[in-house]
């Protein structure tokens, strides 16, 4: 099988790379750490043969690329635009999913003339306070504020076009959920939909989900407290009732639905729906993935999941750190030399089970690689234990170097903690 995998960022190098354990993979436009057996091109997806194309970030998804491929008879993973609108307008989700009857937060919608009324419903709620642009904004449009004061200057910049431009002249307001946070994706064929792994992500930019809200700083995979029961529970209270939603509104919705989760002492609520794998969860799940990925994903384009066998996985565990540039998430600082790779964009010092998975990087000809975005690279380490998975993706991290370097210390330290605590009261 040929599979043509859409988009140049950190997910889909791990997107490239699971696929390439059993098909031949071509990125456009990828990046330059993806190596062989991958292939990338600056050819457009329109005019590259496969059969089979999987389209990585939200923007095309929302711009209709699913739709024009799928009317030239192409094979396509990822939902047209009428499904990814999920991800396009957060008024949008929070109305399908007020169709649905799935929990969710309080919320209200507002655009760029209604001012007076976002900062007055503000004053209708306790804190803190979530505020979120309606449209897309790579994952930085959220601010959850411990004042009222600083959710109403978010407001008021949003709706002002200041802060995110088109994207955030409609915003949400919503309550903040209490609990802990849960990434599912779940593969959806149309009619059949089956949960990977649960996962956690990093979304604050410093130590102690401190500081401003990014794209993702890392991210671990399994999350052991959520048992088999509990992802059962969410898939009957926030996933199948959405996709009878769609459904009932004439959505043939093909692709990956990410589910960000708030799992609180009430049953899980839906924070947010996404349209494409998590980034970087999907750098943390994918890597876990034990059976055909080029199989399963096809079966998902052509709406015949009942057809091949769920999805397997290792068992083991899985922890991605994220290294990020100077100055990310506001103004990432770009060109600075990446050291501690080797010419293929891996690691110049290996460490067992540990892949890197290419973000936001540049190169000229043979020269070194450099930084060319806030996400520079995802370290992904594999290993039985959630522990020694955390362990040896920090001791890669420790071997590359680049001016201003931002990482985390953090990732997955509270899971591990809480494990080690389960393990001395299973052994007292």
């Amino acid at each position: 099988m040929r599979v043509c995998v859409v988009g140049s960022g950190g997910r889909e190098h791990a997107l490239a790379h699971a696929l390439a354990r059993t098909a031949e993979v071509v990125v456009t436009p990828g990046n330059p750490g993806m190596a062989d057996p991958i292939e990338t091109t600056d050819t457009p997806v329109e005019d590259i043969p496969a059969d089979l194309v999987v389209i990585g970030p939200e923007a095309p998804l929302v711009d209709g690329l699913a739709d024009r491929l799928r009317a030239d008879g192409r094979v396509v993973f990822g939902p047209g635009s009428d499904g990814a609108l999920l991800e396009g307008s957060k008024a949008f989700m929070k109305e399908v999913l007020a169709d649905a009857g799935v929990p969710t937060a309080r919320f209200a919608a507002f655009d760029a003339h209604q001012v007076d009324s976002a900062l007055a419903f503000l004053e209708t709620m306790p804190g803190p306070w979530v505020v979120k642009t309606d449209g897309l904004a790579a994952g930085k449009g959220v601010l959850v504020a411990d004042t009222l004061k600083g959710a109403q200057a978010d407001v008021k910049a949003k709706l002002s076009g200041t802060a995110f431009g088109e994207a955030g002249r409609n915003i949400v307001i919503e309550e903040a959920l209490e609990g802990e946070e849960c990434s599912l994706l779940v593969l959806c064929d149309g009619t059949r939909a089956v949960p990977l792994l649960p996962a956690q992500d990093f979304k604050r930019v410093r130590d102690g989900d401190r500081g401003a809200n990014t794209g993702g700083m890392g991210s671990y995979a399994p999350m052991p407290q959520v048992r088999a029961s509990l992802v059962d529970e969410c898939m009957d209270r926030a996933v199948e009732p959405l996709l009878a939603a769609l459904r009932a509104r004439g959505i043939d919705y093909r692709g990956v639905l990410y589910a960000g989760l708030m799992l609180g002492t009430d049953g899980p609520k839906v924070i947010e729906y996404n349209v494409r794998f998590g980034d970087p969860e999907a750098q943390a799940v994918l890597p876990l993935l034990s059976c055909d990925a080029a199989e399963l994903f096809m079966a998902v384009a052509t709406g015949h999941l009942d057809e091949v066998r769920p999805p397997t996985f290792l068992p083991r565990s899985s922890v991605c750190v994220v290294m990020a540039s100077q100055g990310y998430p506001e103004r990432p600082r770009t060109g600075d030399t990446i050291d501690g790779l080797d010419s293929a964009g891996k690691l110049m010092a290996p460490v067992e089970d540990v892949t890197v998975f290419h973000a936001g990087t540049s190169r000229v000809g043979n020269g070194p690689f450099r930084t060319a975005g806030g996400r520079v690279l995802d370290v992904t380490a594999v290993a039985p234990t959630l522990e020694q998975a955390r362990a040896r993706a920090y001791e890669a991290v420790g071997t590359i170097d680049f001016d201003g370097m931002l990482v985390r210390s953090d990732i997955a330290s509270l899971a591990v903690a809480r494990a080690k605590v389960r393990e001395k009261e299973r052994a007292g």
